[in-house]
């Protein structure tokens, strides 16, 4: 009896632990230093500079990027005012609007420092350093996690539907403030303006991951979310920026997605997917429900000929994304060629 009742517990335990939590990794901190290694370790690195005397350097000689008022302060220095204003604020408002005066600042320095955009590099930070590149989830995470080292609540959605609409499979990052009055707002560096509008957000709601679509107020920032699978519409409270482990796992994502070779190469070589394979396993570890991870390894293990374990990732991931409430085409055809 003992053995059932701890058995029950730990099985409780296990489910407790398994809900969906907040990434925390404030800018310096050792959980963004971890995106940092994972990179510096994954791709060329012989000889580049570390990325924060990199990017500290950089803020310091691009006078647009500075902290509106305080341009004699270094990153950090400024970094540490501005959570020191934010502090002291104790009305909701005031602290709302500096928290959005904060995200434009932010959005800027990005921009204004890391200047390229590149799909195919820009999610490693050695590229930063090297090419000034940056891709969507690297922008997103030094944003957030740059809010995060001020004391504001930040983090990262998965876009899935952009502000006009066009549907993708889950195929872009936005940072994300929860700001103190109880509303969102979207902080995406790949566009001109610091608030965007995308359409279509996945996210943990309510404790499980699911397709949503925001309501916008007329200043772009977000009251509601309506989820795709029930039609129910909840506040932004009840929705949770993505999981450190999340994002360690859509940084190997991409890393699979965008090997020499490999799975979006035209023509793939057996090395190409064999990296492909590695980065996505790796992915697939780090977070096991990310839908996007899981079926794309499928496909890679397809296209080596790993029958068996490519229907069994499709599967799973086909899976994940009807439990989600939304299933893209590619999951769909990659179903449907698996099941043949």
């Amino acid at each position: 009896m003992k053995r059932v009742v701890l058995g029950f517990v730990v099985f409780v335990l296990g489910l407790t632990l398994a809900q969906p939590r907040a990434g925390s990794y404030p800018y310096r901190s050792a959980a963004f230093t971890t995106f940092i290694q994972d990179s510096y370790k994954e791709s060329p690195s012989q000889g580049v500079q570390p990325f924060y005397d990199w990017l500290e350097a950089a803020y310091a000689k691009t006078p647009v990027a500075k902290l509106p008022g305080y341009e004699q302060l270094s990153l950090v220095e400024a970094l540490a005012q501005r959570k020191q204003e934010l502090a002291a604020l104790k009305d909701v408002a005031a602290r709302t609007r500096l928290e959005l005066d904060t995200g434009a600042w932010l959005h800027k320095l990005v921009k204004s420092t890391i200047l390229r955009f590149s799909l195919d590099r820009g999610f490693e930070f050695t590229y930063a350093v090297t090419n000034s590149e940056r891709q969507c989830l690297l922008q997103s995470v030094l944003i957030a996690g740059m809010l995060q080292d001020m004391g504001i609540q930040a983090g990262a959605y998965m876009i899935w539907k952009n502000n006009k609409g066009q549907v993708s499979n889950l195929g872009h990052v936005t940072a994300i403030i929860k700001l103190s009055d109880g509303r969102d707002v979207e902080i995406d560096a790949s566009e001109p303006t610091p608030f965007f509008t995308h359409q279509g957000i996945f996210a943990p709601i309510n404790g499980k991951y699911q397709f949503a679509q925001p309501v916008f107020n007329a200043d772009n920032t977000i009251s509601a979310y309506q989820v795709v699978s029930t039609g129910q519409t909840v506040k932004p409270a009840a929705v949770t920026p993505l999981s450190f482990d999340y994002l360690r796992s859509q940084f190997y994502y991409y890393r699979g997605e965008r090997a020499p070779g490999g799975f979006l190469a035209a023509p793939k070589t057996p090395e190409g997917l064999a990296a492909s394979q590695r980065f996505l396993e790796q992915a697939v570890r780090y977070a096991p429900e990310n839908p996007l991870a899981t079926y794309v390894l499928g496909s890679v293990l397809l296209r080596e000929g790993q029958t068996q374990a490519a229907r069994s990732y499709i599967q799973k991931g086909y899976k994940l994304y009807e439990q989600y409430g939304y299933i893209p085409d590619g999951p769909k055809a990659a179903m449907a060629l698996a099941s043949r």
